[in-house]
């Protein structure tokens, strides 16, 4: 049997160790995991009974092959959710389904809302053409943002930045009130100063454009064809959160002979020319060596590069300069917010009904902040009586954020909370969290205008594969992070050694979209 060593026990690592070992008998796969939990940024952290999910997990993919498989991991509820129960609320369900009030294994269908909060008021996101935007707006901002879309169109830029590639599809009015400061504040740069490749991948083709065609489509009861990246409706998760799903997946493999190795961290990559030979871990406080014929690392590629021996100066100079960007969520449990709920969507407590907010205001550093209540009425211990929320910061590693205690990070961010209203006291504060994410977002920026030179370099890896949103330095999706491992392992089954259909997951607008996909198919950001 050939061994095959896999770095990380996220979504693409793990979706390749089930694929091969369920597709072939010829091969012995080892797993492993810097940490005791599977996931990667995709997993579930369960505090005192309330799970906080890690940036939010909406899953939709336009790929088959990747909502067969996540039906076949967690089949979609046959039975409606105790918040749809208690509210008379109709979802989607599959006819014979497992029932989520009896069972853990199951995917849910779940109310897509997620607004942008700017100037204390609601704004849908993407912004859509309604009378609440232009009373929200008022006049002169309306009348404003129209005509800087219109030079936009008549006067396009060249797109060599995010921010050239945003003012394109909305004008510079509209890009400067939702789309500067967020974006900075996410990236930690400014939006002129970032490769608009990133746009490209995760706005694809939302525009003002897309949102006149898709209400339109809505007015008139059209509702065939494609809809644009983040104009979808609903979405499935699992009962527990995403890390369920990769929990699932874990004990699959282990049932399939597969080995899972968690609290290891992978070192050293030992090649011999241009042939991995093995590599080195931690584990226990031990430097442990194995030897491997195949090697698939969803790693992020920066590690994977410095941990080689004897790579060529310049490959090595772009992989130490790639920058990533860290996170940081606070859990709070509150009795309410003071959201006012003025949508049609029945929500328990009647609190506003969104899934994630962003947050567009300049007097504060919170990005997003997420209500665990309305993901998954199952994430919150006392689902009546409490919201869970998550406040969620975004920082460098080692900076002044990322090195605050629990108790300094939760007084900052629980005053935020006080400055935007969502709350009225810090005293109504019933507990929190601290959470940090290292290497959360792959940035496009410093040497990643020279990542095709790198990936050159690791094509001349004859049984290296690398998968995964960090493992290629991409910002992927579950389902594209998934895809990336569905090729690697039709690659090793069938001898092919060229490995551009890998690192071609989701660099064209239409890869994997048919024409023929069903409107709650696409995918989402």
């Amino acid at each position: 049997m050939k061994k095959v060593l896999i770095i990380g026990a996220g979504p693409a690592g793990l979706t390749a160790a089930y694929e091969l070992l369920s597709k072939s008998k010829d091969y012995q796969v080892v797993v492993f995991e810097e940490t005791d939990q599977f996931g990667g940024i995709s997993r579930t952290v369960n505090y005192k009974g309330n799970r906080m999910d890690m940036g939010g997990h909406r899953f939709f993919s336009k790929v088959p092959e990747v909502n067969e498989w996540w039906q076949k991991m967690l089949p979609l509820q046959g039975a409606p959710t105790y918040d749809d129960i208690v509210l008379d609320r109709p979802m989607a369900m599959a006819e014979g389904g497992p029932d989520p009030e009896k069972t853990d294994r199951v995917m849910l269908r779940r109310n897509r809302v997620s607004r942008i909060f700017f100037d204390r008021k609601f704004y849908d996101y993407p912004i859509s053409l309604k009378l609440e935007t232009f009373k929200n707006m008022g006049l002169a901002k309306t009348i404003a943002c129209g005509f800087s879309y219109l030079w936009a169109m008549i006067f396009k830029r060249e797109e060599n930045s995010l921010e050239d590639f945003y003012v394109n599809r909305f004008g510079k009015k509209l890009y400067s009130m939702f789309f500067e400061y967020y974006t900075e504040n996410l990236w930690g740069r400014h939006p002129s100063e970032i490769d608009p490749s990133w746009g490209a991948q995760r706005v694809k083709g939302v525009s003002i454009l897309a949102v006149l065609k898709n209400a339109f489509q809505k007015k008139s009861g059209k509702t065939g064809g494609k809809v644009e990246t983040s104009l979808i409706e609903e979405f499935s998760y699992p009962k527990l959160g995403p890390g369920q799903l990769w929990d699932v997946t874990a004990a699959e493999i282990k049932n399939l002979g597969g080995t899972i190795v968690c609290n290891a961290k992978v070192t050293k990559i030992r090649k011999d020319g241009n042939h991995i030979k093995g590599i080195t871990y931690l584990f226990d406080g031990k430097e442990m060596e194995i030897e491997g014929d195949i090697v698939i690392s969803s790693m992020p590629v920066k590690d994977l590069v410095e941990g080689m021996n004897d790579v060529p100066a310049e490959s090595l100079r772009i992989a130490k300069g790639l920058p990533y960007r860290d996170y940081m969520t606070l859990g709070v449990l509150v009795p309410k917010l003071n959201l006012e709920n003025k949508t049609k969507i029945k929500t328990i407590g009647n609190i506003v009904p969104d899934n994630w907010v962003y947050v567009q205001d300049r007097t504060v550093k919170m990005g997003r902040f997420q209500i665990y209540n309305n993901w998954s009425p199952y994430l919150v211990k006392d689902l009546e009586h409490t919201v869970w929320v998550g406040l969620e910061y975004f920082c460098f590693e080692g900076d002044s954020m990322w090195n605050m205690t629990e108790d300094e990070f939760a007084k900052m961010a629980i005053k935020e909370m006080v400055t935007l209203n969502l709350i009225s006291s810090a005293d109504e504060v019933i507990d929190y969290h601290m959470e940090r994410v290292k290497k959360a977002y792959p940035a496009y920026f410093d040497t990643y205008e020279e990542m095709d030179k790198l990936v050159d370099y690791l094509n001349t890896i004859d049984n290296l594969y690398c998968v995964g949103r960090n493992g290629q330095h991409r910002y992927n999706n579950i389902d594209h992070s998934m895809c990336t491992s569905f090729e690697t392992v039709k690659n090793i089954l069938s001898g092919e050694t060229d490995r551009s259909n890998i690192w071609n997951v989701n660099t064209e607008k239409e890869y994997h979209e048919a024409d023929s996909a069903p409107e709650e198919e696409v995918e989402v950001d």
